[in-house]
């Protein structure tokens, strides 16, 4: 037969000072217990904790990609726009007058995916170091 589930029945209230608290809840946030009774509970009877180790070079290189999607949706989002205005020109000079636009906008883009290519080597660089 299986053992009884045991229930907590003795409560042990300490109190703390707001920055102790803050310092215990912190330590708490860091693992991946979800409850704080239970953190205390591991702590208390020297139990194992499980932590988050966070890369902060992971980090820091998803906040560039982050910010290097967000202008590749922007240059994107301006090409279709760029391409679809073409598709309703039917005047010679109006063409004209586009694809001078157009080629800023292919300035732009190179420009950006030169940005992207250093950008990775300068991180993985760092990386294999």
């Amino acid at each position: 037969m299986e053992g009884k589930k045991q229930v907590r029945t003795r409560i042990v209230p300490f109190r703390l000072l707001p920055d102790e608290y803050d310092k215990l809840e912190a330590s708490w946030k860091k693992t991946t217990i979800r409850r704080l009774s239970e953190y205390l509970r591991r702590l208390i009877f020297n139990k194992p904790i499980t932590g988050y180790v966070r890369n902060q070079s992971l980090d820091e290189f998803m906040a560039e990609m982050v910010l290097l999607r967000k202008e590749l949706n922007a240059i994107g989002v301006n090409f279709n726009q760029a391409v679809h205005r073409l598709h309703t020109l039917d005047h010679l000079p109006q063409i004209e007058a586009w694809l001078k636009v157009f080629e800023g906008d292919k300035e732009m883009l190179f420009d950006k995916v030169e940005e992207i290519k250093k950008r990775i080597n300068l991180i993985s660089d760092q990386w294999l170091q």
